[in-house]
């Protein structure tokens, strides 16, 4: 290996990127060096040469002597923790914390030896203050002082984050808990407007507590999309995660409705009329949705708009700039587009620069309307939370957190400061997406992260816990590392790059603790065992979906399942348990050109799965027959279920009605229908709410 090798290498482990990794067949592979070199340059490192390889090398390794305090610490509670300060060499410095809740609280300094080391051509000392075992949980912030030399350049404060050992389940989770799962936006009903709304929520809801004593609904990720045609299908593709899709408004329940005039409010009817008529459509057209929506929505914010001002205001308050960044880049996407970086005069580029200042003055109402809607959006999905809880839902709604965000999307223009540009969030090549994928979704830079105290990431949980009783992270595996591909590459040509797992899972604990929410973590696919450990020990759920679940070449017996997990038969990234048994998932690979060996061998290799799975259901006495007819396989598949220690167990909506068509195909984008098909029955048929609630076709 040559020496600009070993320093690419040598500078990629510095940073947290992998060099080589596990592939799902165990095989150990290289990462190629372009991939390194393009990684790095995201993060910041020069890497065309040796010698600038050998400068970020050095920068790297220096980086924490150069500021007096780490720019975030993160402490869990009960354990005392040492913060290391550093200053120049010789000069006594005091360190203190000013607690979130007031007061402050001295450290005292603890006995450290370590050498001084010059950097930059100056001896910079290093010295250990303990941070006490009781602080309380919150977000504090540590301070620096030293009378005898200045600190060093702007690294005085720093945040200090004391965090739960362990999230404990809610009161509402005392023992195995049972809900339902859906993607809203399927459950089509007679009044809703082509897509499954907030009220629909509700009715699901309900019925679910009523009929089968369900404690909670995991929903969709409900983030917000783009403003105008074409409006992103993937509810997992969001322009932003920390705002919700306005498109999930329900007409039918606007507030205040009664102060609408006579000719506002039978516009707003006869749109809601129209809107009904795409129930009718095959495929959910959110474009013709949210127009008949915002004409609706524009038409009752003239006139209900001036009732809520104070309302608005309030959320305004909570939400301080990010509400209006939103805002903005909805209103600016109005007029030039959603593709930011490709298509926006270059002066909007910057969300703090003079232009988009002057086309906020420009286009105040626009923006003021986007804030109502997010109120309203918000407003109805409280008033869905206490309805589920009224109804015996001791959880309630679950919601669904992303993995990440459009790359020309409204928090990738706000966010810019610490996102990886260049590079797109994927997988490497597994059993279900044997090419690999890639998901065009810009990452966190770690780096940039802990630089901002995590303030993005905590306001994006806060504002997705808001109205949930629980929250499902989707690939949870990405705040321990995160596949990173860069442009112009294979998904297969990736790198893993490594995050702080201690501070993302922290913090994840401490908002899920303060929102009283459970909190299950998607950890699925290629996974270090030790995560997995580490998740159990910190109170967060893990994911096992029935089809996964396999030792000894047999499926795992229910009684050896996880405790600590959502259980379930199925997941929204192969088709409903009908369509896997009818070998639905093969049949699409095939179509597509997905398969990467012969269909011959996969479909054998699936139906020895299917029938290991049927012969276990009958050992167990939940089959009468291996070869028993699809409906009831579906049925005892569930039954295993109920046999799990599992604290929360979760039954697709899609099973329960007898659907056989994926909602997604990994790998694909116009291919197939992703996110884009309807509830529908064993015929392919659709189905609408009252079809499912009657209960005609509400049981496997």
């Amino acid at each position: 290996m040559s020496d600009e090798s070993t320093l690419l290498e040598d500078l990629a482990e510095a940073r947290g990127v992998s060099t080589r990794w596990w592939d799902w067949r165990g095989e150990r592979r290289t990462v190629p060096a372009s991939s390194l070199r393009a990684v790095l340059s995201a993060m910041g490192e020069e890497t065309d040469d040796e010698e600038a390889l050998a400068a970020s090398l050095e920068r790297t390794r220096t980086l924490p002597w150069r500021r007096t305090l780490p720019p975030t610490v993160v402490q869990r509670a009960g354990e005392a923790t040492r913060v290391l300060v550093h200053v120049s060499h010789g000069a006594a410095v005091s360190v203190s914390v000013e607690l979130e809740g007031g007061g402050r609280r001295l450290l005292e300094q603890v006995e450290h030896v370590v050498e001084p080391r010059e950097v930059d051509g100056e001896r910079v000392g290093e010295a250990a203050f303990e941070l006490p075992a009781d602080l309380p949980l919150g977000w504090h912030e540590l301070v620096a002082v030293t009378e005898s030399a200045p600190l060093l350049p702007g690294s005085e404060r720093a945040v200090l984050v004391t965090v739960p050992t362990r999230l404990d389940l809610p009161e509402t989770v005392p023992g195995p808990r049972d809900g339902l799962m859906t993607q809203l936006y399927q459950v089509r009903s007679r009044g809703s407007q082509g897509i499954g709304d907030v009220g629909d929520l509700v009715t699901l809801g309900e019925w679910a507590a009523r009929e089968h004593g369900h404690d909670f609904v995991l929903v969709n990720p409900l983030h917000a999309a783009e403003p105008v045609a074409p409006m992103e299908p993937s509810p997992y593709l969001p322009t932003s995660r920390r705002f919700v899709n306005p498109v999930y408004i329900d007409l039918r329940n606007l507030p205040d409705a009664d102060a609408l005039p006579p000719d506002a409010r039978a516009e707003i009817a006869e749109l809601v009329t129209r809107g009904q008529e795409l129930n009718e459509a095959d495929t959910i057209d959110r474009d013709a949705v949210w127009e008949i929506k915002r004409r609706a929505l524009r038409t009752a914010f003239r006139h209900l708009g001036p009732h809520h001002d104070a309302h608005v205001a309030a959320l305004r308050e909570q939400e301080g700039q990010a509400l209006l960044d939103f805002a903005t880049w909805c209103s600016i996407a109005a007029v030039h587009g959603t593709e930011w970086e490709s298509d926006w005069p270059r002066e909007l580029h910057d969300p703090r620069g003079a232009a988009v200042e002057a086309h906020q003055r420009a286009h105040g109402e626009e923006i003021a309307f986007t804030m109502w809607l997010q109120w309203l959006v918000r407003h109805q999905l409280a008033g869905a939370r206490e309805a589920l809880r009224a109804s015996g839902m001791g959880i309630g709604i679950v919601g669904d957190l992303a993995v990440g965000i459009h790359p020309e999307g409204a928090d990738s223009w706000a966010l810019q400061d610490v996102l990886a540009r260049g590079i797109e969030v994927g997988a490497p090549p597994d059993q279900f997406n044997q090419l690999g994928q890639n998901w065009s979704q810009p990452p966190w830079r770690p780096d940039r992260l802990a630089e901002t105290g995590y303030a993005p990431f905590r306001d994006m949980l806060r504002a997705v816990l808001r109205d949930a009783g629980g929250l499902r992270v989707d690939h949870i595996i990405g705040l321990f590392r995160l596949w990173w591909v860069p442009e112009d590459h294979d998904p297969g040509e990736g790198a893993y790059v490594r995050y702080d797992h201690e501070a993302l899972i922290g913090i994840l604990a401490l908002e899920a603790a303060r929102a009283g929410a459970v909190v299950i973590g998607e950890d699925l696919g290629v996974v270090e065992p030790w995560v997995r450990e580490h998740l159990s020990e910190r109170g967060i759920l893990g994911t096992s979906v029935m089809w996964f679940e396999w030792v000894d070449g047999r499926p795992r017996p229910p009684e050896d399942y996880r405790e600590l997990c959502l259980a379930t038969v199925t997941t929204h990234d192969i088709p409903p348990t009908a369509g896997y048994l009818h070998l639905e998932h093969v049949a699409i690979r095939e179509r597509l050109g997905l398969l990467t060996r012969p269909v011959e061998a996969e479909t054998e290799a699936e139906e020895g799965s299917i029938a290991a799975v049927r012969s276990a259901l009958a050992e167990r006495g939940l089959l009468e027959t291996p070869f028993a007819p699809t409906g009831a396989v579906v049925a005892a598949m569930h039954r295993w279920l109920a046999l799990t220690p599992a604290r929360l167990r979760g039954y697709a909506l899609t099973d329960l009605v007898g659907d056989v068509r994926a909602i997604n195909q990994p790998g694909t984008d116009e291919e197939y229908p992703n996110w884009r098909l309807p509830l529908a029955g064993p015929d392919r048929v659709p189905l609408l709410l009252e079809d499912v609630v009657g209960g005609s076709r509400s049981r496997p």
